[in-house]
């Protein structure tokens, strides 16, 4: 009776222990569901909206942002802040900023952020449901020089 009882105690561990691992890798590596809080990206993304963010793009160093893809290594402008000098980001390092531009704390504050930072990338909104599927475009896409 006792062998049966801790048998079946020792099965049930082993599948949990499994099962844990394979839901750690999904998360990791796959993407999980994050639910978004403060303002920075307003309007793209309103706090408490539910959304998914993908990992797999960190792994492959194809970072992109709603359909534009930034190069690790990319020049754009910045002109309230630097009079109108033309930055560089460094190999390795991204340029990060929020849609909403008057309240985000970003790499504006920070400076260029180091590529090994990057946990993912939100590509989909699934709450609230009227707003459901991919993101639209950035309202700030057009500060990033095509070069």
């Amino acid at each position: 009776m006792l062998r049966n009882v801790l048998g079946k105690t020792f099965r049930f561990l082993g599948y949990t222990v499994q099962y844990g691992c394979i839901a750690h890798c999904a998360f990791e590596y796959l993407g999980g569901v994050v639910v978004c809080s403060g303002p920075s990206m307003e309007p793209t993304i309103q706090n408490s909206d539910i959304v998914f963010s993908e990992n797999l793009s960190r792994h492959f160093y194809c970072i992109q942002k709603y359909g534009l893809l930034l190069r690790l290594d990319f020049t754009f402008c910045l002109p309230e802040l630097v009079n109108n000098r033309v930055l560089s980001v460094p190999k390795g390092h991204v340029w990060l900023e929020g849609d909403n531009l008057r309240n985000s704390t970003d790499s504006r504050c920070y400076g260029p952020v180091p590529y090994g930072l990057i946990r993912g990338r939100i590509c989909f909104k699934i709450w609230p449901l009227n707003d459901f599927g991919f993101l639209r475009a950035s309202p700030n896409s057009h500060r990033f020089l095509d070069d």
